[in-house]
């Protein structure tokens, strides 16, 4: 089987949505650098890190806040329609505002990085969940303001369950199924050996012998 081009591939949006502390940028991270191994134009939008640039100067009400997923979304979508994989790590924790994203650009993919908040507040290094029960810090996603869970994700990575690793496995393993990005050609081999192997026209010889997912493995 012969593999795609990379320039014949799309731009796509990956939204991290979860908890502080959920692992999205740990996550993103991963993606992006795997995502580069074949080829890809990848831009990291990182939701602390735009904060200090393109949205200096918004707080943390819900009117800010969706300010600054508005505008994270924008970049987004121009770098989308541009050939790029712009990845958003981004706590946007209201579900209206989302949905509004998903509607207004293109090649848009939910990811719901998702962990109790316990776990999230165990490993919160900055003290950022304590400093927020004791006041210290206003309307504070899952101490003081609510998140509100994405209802319909493309992909739902549970990061209290397993490695960051499996969770990259798994955002990646989904682009690859849905063809919106380059396979290992490793891997294109292998599954071209499978379905010689087997008669021609079978129905499930575009599945057998399709190899698991391994980060870093192109």
């Amino acid at each position: 089987m012969k593999a795609k081009s990379v320039m014949n591939y799309q731009g796509k949006i990956l939204w991290l949505t979860g908890l502080s502390g959920a692992g999205k940028t740990t996550i993103a991270k991963g993606v992006a650098q795997e995502l580069r191994s074949r080829g890809c134009l990848v831009e990291l939008l990182d939701g602390d890190v735009v904060r200090t640039h393109l949205s200096q100067g918004l707080g943390f009400s819900k009117e800010d806040r969706d300010i600054n997923v508005r505008r994270i979304g924008f970049v987004a979508d121009l770098l989308s329609r541009n050939g790029v994989i712009a990845i958003a790590a981004v706590i946007s924790p209201y579900r209206e505002i989302r949905e509004k994203l998903k509607q207004t650009t293109t090649n848009f993919v939910e990811i719901y990085v998702q962990a109790p908040l316990a776990v999230c507040k165990s490993r919160d290094v900055k003290g950022l969940y304590a400093k927020a029960r004791a006041g210290e810090i206003q309307n504070f996603t899952g101490i003081s303001d609510p998140y509100e869970e994405p209802l319909n994700p493309e992909v739902i990575c549970s990061t209290n369950q397993f490695t960051i690793q499996q969770c990259v496995q798994q955002v990646v393993s989904y682009l690859e199924s849905q063809d919106y990005i380059p396979v290992c050609p490793s891997k294109v081999e292998m599954l071209t050996v499978e379905r010689q192997s087997l008669p021609y026209g079978n129905a499930k010889s575009e599945q057998v012998g399709k190899p698991a997912y391994s980060a870093g493995s192109c």
